[in-house]
């Protein structure tokens, strides 16, 4: 198997993005809600918006206060006229950011394990370099070289920060679905990327807002988050300094579902003896298997 440079960048890219906007869906008490310039006499509607943002913004904590959930994926990238996409399911540590799941990369199988921060993959019957079975990326390398900084993704200590990027008039109602059982309030929400940590550099490749839809539950938890934008990856940093090599556009739609609430979840990294370390070459566009 082979994984060409624009889907290794683009895998990256999604995984560390998409842990982001994970994480910034709430600060707790959503006390920060507070709309400037509020007045007794608001409208009604304006009310009604402000609640809204107060459920958007606590839904985070209210998910981790779960600590832990089953979780579906869905993923397509699109770039250079090539689309990856992928399905996964498996179990997710709310708390910690730890999974287990099995994803479906256009037909072919992968196990993958999320711990401490550190993304381990495997396709069965083939290996990567030095024969070993396993391959490891160090999302928090990955993060820092991207100017995302060196943070815990998925840590509801640092989820204050992110809420700070919502703001009542980017929380918009949709209406009310049932999804897997549950009833559920969908919202449309609009995310100031500037006022996320890394957002100086995160911006240059998503944007400066990003859009996303979210289901709750009569809990307040995330029962799905659905996420469309364009992704500008980074130049290869094999790329020699007058080259003309330009970032990548890639196109990314992310559907996650969550369910089972509480499920056990036991995320342990492979034998160090049976990983082989591919970030740098997962960071310069260049991972593969054989």
């Amino acid at each position: 198997m082979r994984y060409r440079g624009m889907k290794a960048g683009a895998i990256v890219v999604a995984a560390v993005t998409g842990s982001v906007v994970l994480s910034g869906c709430g600060d707790g008490d959503g006390s920060q809600a507070k709309r400037d310039g509020a007045s007794p006499s608001a409208s009604s509607s304006a009310d009604t918006r402000e609640q809204g943002t107060t459920e958007v913004r606590a839904a985070y904590d209210k998910t981790a206060e779960a600590e832990s959930a089953r979780m579906t994926i869905k993923m397509n990238l699109a770039a250079e006229g090539e689309t990856v996409t992928s399905d996964g399911k498996g179990v997710l540590d709310l708390e910690e950011g730890d999974s287990v799941m099995t994803l479906t990369v256009q037909d072919q199988t992968i196990e993958q394990r999320v711990v401490d921060q550190v993304l381990y993959q495997k396709v069965p019957g083939q290996k990567a370099p030095g024969g070993k079975p396993w391959i490891k990326i160090d999302l928090e390398k990955v993060a820092a070289q991207q100017g995302l900084g060196n943070q815990q993704f998925g840590d509801p200590a640092q989820t204050a920060g992110y809420a700070k990027a919502i703001t009542d008039k980017d929380v918009t109602k949709v209406g009310t679905e049932e999804i897997d059982g549950a009833n559920t309030t969908h919202y449309k929400v609009s995310v100031d990327v500037s006022k996320l940590p890394g957002g100086e550099q995160l911006s240059k490749q998503v944007g400066p807002t990003l859009p996303m839809q979210i289901w709750l539950d009569d809990e307040g938890r995330l029962r799905r988050q659905q996420i469309e934008m364009s992704v500008k990856a980074p130049v290869s940093a094999s790329a020699k300094p007058d080259s003309s090599a330009s970032p990548q556009q890639l196109k990314m739609s992310t559907v996650m579902e969550f369910s089972d609430f509480g499920t056990e979840v036991n995320a342990e990294a492979p034998p160090a003896g049976q990983v082989a370390d591919m970030t740098d070459q997962a960071l310069q566009g260049s991972l593969q298997q054989s």
